[in-house]
């Protein structure tokens, strides 16, 4: 539909300038000029039009899911009360983020020598993932956030 509706307004500009070339207003100053603003409004939906197109040729060609590298992973398992996380903590980065954000914590979890998982969660987790401890957490995905709910170590 998005497609569609950009494609009609890419066109509409271009009546526009045909409008100001029959009429022989493009040799005045407000004929050039309004003939360069509607062909960067023409341009922009056109755009918009070639990137939705590629999008939904994409989408339809190439469906996204886990594959084998999702599993090779050691995806999550998943319980009542979130999303559980089993490894050994590797590494633990805290970033201070703009005011108004959460500050986010990268964890890296690895469960062997070649799997790890690298999970972002918001606020300071330094202290209670200590690097080098074999963990279990529980996790919550909550708007588009990661919040770390509880942890076991082992």
């Amino acid at each position: 539909m998005m497609l569609l509706i950009s494609l009609v307004l890419a066109l509409v500009p271009l009546l526009g300038i045909a409008w100001i070339l029959l009429y022989g207003s493009i040799t005045t100053v407000d004929g050039l000029f309004m003939s360069l603003i509607l062909l960067t409004m023409s341009g922009v939906f056109a755009l918009n039009v070639l990137l939705e197109f590629r999008k939904g040729k994409r989408t339809t060609a190439s469906p996204r899911g886990t594959g084998a590298r999702g599993a090779a992973a050691g995806a999550g398992t998943s319980s009542a009360d979130g999303l559980v996380q089993r490894g050994t903590v590797r590494t633990v980065e805290f970033f201070e983020s703009h005011v108004g954000q959460p500050n986010k914590s990268i964890v890296v979890l690895s469960n062997g020598s070649n799997s790890s998982r690298t999970l972002v969660l918001d606020g300071d987790v330094r202290n209670a993932l200590p690097v080098g401890r074999m963990v279990e957490v529980t996790l919550r995905k909550d708007a588009g956030n990661t919040v770390l709910l509880k942890v076991s170590y082992s």
